[in-house]
């Protein structure tokens, strides 16, 4: 297994922590959260395993495009997409900026949810990204239709632009600053 890239202590639900996904070991985990009913907005319903193995390996060899298996107190618990922005994604749809670093994250299906969890892998995930000194704004492309994770982004900073058309949904493009996401933190540097 591969060792953890970013670990936080949340002080309500223990350690999160981020590493690569590992394309053939982690694609039929993987699999059963994107083809799950509450993964819809994942856009792979309909993919086999062989899908999604093959899915997670294209990212895993592009340059401009990661992906990371989320742990909670060891256990998989959540997946993140990283992207640049400039050559994934919103190409032609938004003006990318230097320190601009794309995200897309997603809960593991539950039947036993956790109140304040996904907030907890939302600022986990943020937070592994902010810790790179270059990243200066997050941007993400939820669907539009996805009200959760547009109240969940606006807990963290994020601040919605415009409502884009992409080739599989009309997304709401949003940003999020380090002073933005600091600020939700109680951090106001």
């Amino acid at each position: 297994m591969r060792p953890p890239l970013f670990t936080r202590t949340d002080p309500a639900l223990g350690e999160f922590a981020l590493r690569p996904v590992d394309p053939s070991a982690d694609a039929a985990l993987l699999h059963r959260w994107v083809t799950d009913p509450k993964a819809v907005f994942w856009l792979m319903q309909d993919c086999d395993l062989p899908a999604v193995e093959k899915e997670f390996a294209r990212i895993a060899a592009d340059p401009f495009h990661d992906a990371f298996l989320g742990l909670h107190n060891g256990t998989p618990a959540f997946l993140m997409e990283r992207y640049d922005p400039a050559h994934r994604e919103l190409v032609g749809v938004h003006a990318a900026e230097p320190g601009d670093v794309g995200m897309h994250f997603l809960a593991a299906p539950t039947d036993t949810p956790v109140r304040g969890f996904t907030l907890a892998v939302l600022t986990t995930v943020m937070e592994m990204l902010f810790a790179d000194p270059d990243t200066r704004r997050v941007v993400a492309e939820p669907d539009a239709r996805n009200t959760a994770v547009h109240a969940l982004n606006k807990a963290v900073g994020f601040e919605i632009l415009r409502t884009v058309s992409l080739p599989s949904k009309d997304a709401c493009l949003s940003t999020c600053t380090r002073d933005q996401f600091l600020a939700t933190r109680g951090d106001h540097r």
